[in-house]
């Protein structure tokens, strides 16, 4: 990470406002947006040599914080090891859901579908183990709508070249994968890294970013206010820390997924929707301290996001991605 942070500084300079305005207002968004998503496919090409340097390795494990970019990282990294030989087969967590009504609850009596114990452990192991054997398998699919797991006929057999690739908030947890042996496991964390300077003291944080991507997503494709998605946030974060970072040691890798572009793209999705909040909500604060750390920063306009590349990681966010999610 310290090696990548000093590829950022040669690459852009500096990481602030200041260097971001300068870039977006002398009309160079599209080489930053090129240096940047080449900085992303650079990471990407060399995990997946690490996990080719490991001839054991059978299944990938990625997890990270909300709005890291998982999923786009679990499709991009299957990209790059597809083009060094290997073959990588992604397979969803979600799909080894327990049935809803033996899902856990939480203090409050809701279904706590986050904790470790939703997820139906001792079969995803039994599953995992047999594929590793070699025996064909009917792999599971889950219905978000019923609560219930089914079979559709979707058998898996792995070859001596397929890697499994598995994503979610539990797969740097020991716990999820107990009969696996640790040689056969690479683990991937993802999140974003690199914090913007706002001013001297002032910075965009980690959190932030991932803030703003969250509330851009869930208002393009889950029809989520601002409002709802800072309300929920506290809650959000108390599951990164309870169910993620503690076993953030457990990765064999990180992967920075911040964009040295994206504040300035995002402020074009993120400030309307910021904007709309009233007065009397307990969300307004926070929309209003969010606003004043893009305040200064000068957005991207729509004709540079066009030339935001399909595969990119904020496609996720915004939507035109050229990946099914």
């Amino acid at each position: 990470m310290i090696k990548e942070m000093s590829m950022w500084r040669n690459v852009f300079r500096e990481n602030n406002v200041s260097s971001l305005n300068e870039v977006i207002a002398s009309g160079k968004a599209r080489y930053a947006i090129n240096l940047s998503e080449t900085l992303h496919d650079h990471s990407y090409a060399e995990i997946a040599n690490e996990v080719a340097d490991r001839p054991g390795v059978r299944l990938v494990l990625i997890a990270g914080p909300s709005s890291s970019g998982k999923t786009t990282s679990s499709k991009r990294l299957a990209m790059h090891m597809r083009v060094i030989g290997l073959n990588p087969i992604i397979i969803s967590l979600d799909d080894y859901f327990r049935n809803r009504e033996d899902t856990p609850r939480d203090k409050n009596g809701d279904y706590d579908f986050e904790c470790l114990e939703a997820l139906d452990v001792p079969f995803l192991n039994e599953q995992l183990s047999e594929l590793f054997a070699g025996s064909r398998v009917e792999i599971p699919k889950y219905d978000f709508i019923t609560g219930r797991r089914h079979f559709d006929g979707q058998f898996l057999k792995l070859s001596n070249d397929d890697v499994l690739i598995m994503e979610g908030i539990h797969g740097l947890n020991p716990s999820l994968t107990p009969q696996i042996p640790s040689e056969e496991k690479f683990k991937l964390y993802v999140s974003v890294l690199n914090p913007l300077h706002v001013g001297r003291v002032i910075r965009l944080t980690a959190v932030d970013y991932r803030k703003l991507r969250r509330i851009v997503r869930d208002n393009q494709f889950r029809g989520i206010s601002a409002e709802a998605t800072i309300l929920r946030w506290p809650s959000v974060r108390a599951g990164e820390e309870k169910y993620i970072l503690p076993f953030k040691s457990e990765a064999d890798a990180e992967f920075n997924s911040a964009l040295f572009y994206e504040i300035p793209m995002l402020k074009c999705y993120a400030e309307p929707l910021l904007q709309v909040i009233p007065k009397t909500s307990p969300a307004y604060p926070e929309a209003r301290r969010l606003l004043g750390l893009i305040r200064n920063v000068i957005a991207m306009t729509p004709v540079d996001v066009r030339h935001i590349p399909p595969v990119s990681i904020i496609r996720e966010f915004i939507g035109g991605s050229s990946f099914t999610y």
